[in-house]
């Protein structure tokens, strides 16, 4: 028998990967039969689930994945963006040579996630791993823990843009030049570069040009 936080890690996953799309229908019935539990857990995961903004319960409808809320994609953006900035000019010009090895390992496997075609998802934990470490090395780990509470929206958001194959080489330059500028002290190009990174994909028409029925109306 799977327990309510296996079954929730599993729907998370599943919701987080794409795997469920934005607007299918969860089953309570089809849950309990796969999961061989009785419909009452089951319930209580999907109101957790709900309460996270995994999914929608809605009274005479039923279960269905939330669709992608660019509001709150849009506030992830902008505490990232905050947050980013003074992460990393805190650490220019005086960036710790073990955390420097850490992050050229790190870009060194995103080139080779690209070369390899391992796809969106790999490069995307390899992104997160990227920009967490930074958060780490300035001693703000804590905050970027609280980002993550809230990131449901963001992280499938993050991964359509991902799905274009330029898209993951222009990240990684990024990465690289962000990299080279925290190392050079070069703070003017860090705040304008960071505010790129982060921004660049909101006001995008590729989501509403191609995933119109995963958005929030």
């Amino acid at each position: 028998m799977t327990s309510k936080k296996e079954i929730m890690a599993y729907l998370k996953q599943e919701i987080l990967s794409l795997e469920l799309k934005p607007g299918a229908m969860i089953s309570e019935t089809a849950l309990s039969e796969r999961f061989q539990l009785s419909r009452t857990p089951i319930r209580d995961v999907l109101k957790q689930l709900a309460l996270e903004q995994y999914v929608d319960i809605y009274p005479k409808k039923g279960n269905l994945v939330s669709y992608i809320d660019l509001e709150s994609v849009e506030q992830i953006i902008y505490l990232r963006n905050v947050l980013e900035k003074e992460i990393m000019k805190s650490l220019a010009g005086n960036f710790p040579l073990k955390g420097l090895h850490t992050l050229k390992d790190n870009l060194a496997q995103q080139q080779r996630c690209i070369e390899q075609e391992e796809g969106a998802e790999v490069f995307l934990q390899l992104d997160d791993q990227f920009h967490r470490t930074m958060f780490g090395l300035a001693g703000r780990e804590f905050l970027w823990g609280v980002l993550q509470q809230f990131n449901v929206h963001y992280i499938r958001y993050r991964k359509l843009h991902m799905l274009k194959d330029e898209k993951l080489a222009a990240i990684r330059q990024e990465h690289q030049q962000l990299l080279d500028y925290i190392v050079q002290g070069d703070t003017a190009r860090i705040d304008e570069l960071v505010h790129h990174h982060l921004r660049a994909d909101i006001d995008s028409k590729n989501l509403q040009e191609h995933f119109a029925t995963y958005i929030k109306k």
